[in-house]
């Protein structure tokens, strides 16, 4: 059974993510070209490296510690996924909160923990004071597909700062 709770700033260490398997095999991305968004072979392995699990762990204290949302989901007491929420407003009318992270351990996909960490993420948003959850999303056909699934569509107003560290992420957002 999956149990789901929100993390504590102690509790978020390197040694939580022991058994989580952040693996992605992509294939396709969505890519955009000449304002269309189209499907394209961009074949790679998404694997997190010790010093990607560091900055990982760095930001979700940083998160937590901000008055941010970080969400787990655990099998059997082990972190197979998680999701976070960073604090502030933006985006003027459209009142945006930014969903920096879902993931969900290769071993544990398709088996509505996703689905789980993301609607506490839209209630956790909704009662900061969002209309919107903004998120910078991976490009891949699987996990866009997820973010359709969720009702998320393009986002009204694209936020720079993620458009310049990312620039092949998608840019969604989703009414709460």
């Amino acid at each position: 059974m999956v149990q789901y709770r929100s993390l504590q700033l102690n509790e978020i260490c390197r040694e939580v993510f022991k058994d989580f398997i952040r693996h992605q095999n992509v294939t396709k991305c969505w890519r955009r070209e000449n304002n269309e968004w189209v499907v394209k072979d961009v074949p790679f392995i998404d694997d997190w490296t010790e010093q990607d699990y560091n900055t990982l762990v760095s930001c979700l204290k940083n998160t937590v510690a901000t008055g941010g949302f970080v969400h787990a989901a655990f099998y059997n007491e082990k972190l197979k996924g998680f999701v976070s929420v960073e604090p502030a407003l933006f985006g003027d009318e459209q009142k945006y909160l930014d969903l920096s992270s879902i993931h969900v351990s290769e071993d544990m996909r398709n088996k509505g923990i996703g689905a789980g960490l993301f609607l506490a993420a839209k209630e956790w948003a909704k009662k900061n004071g969002a209309a919107k959850l903004y998120i910078s999303a991976h490009s891949a056909v699987e996990s866009q597909a997820f973010y359709k699934k969720m009702g998320c569509i393009e986002a009204e107003v694209y936020n720079q700062e993620h458009v310049e560290q990312e620039p092949y992420d998608c840019q969604l957002e989703c009414k709460l």
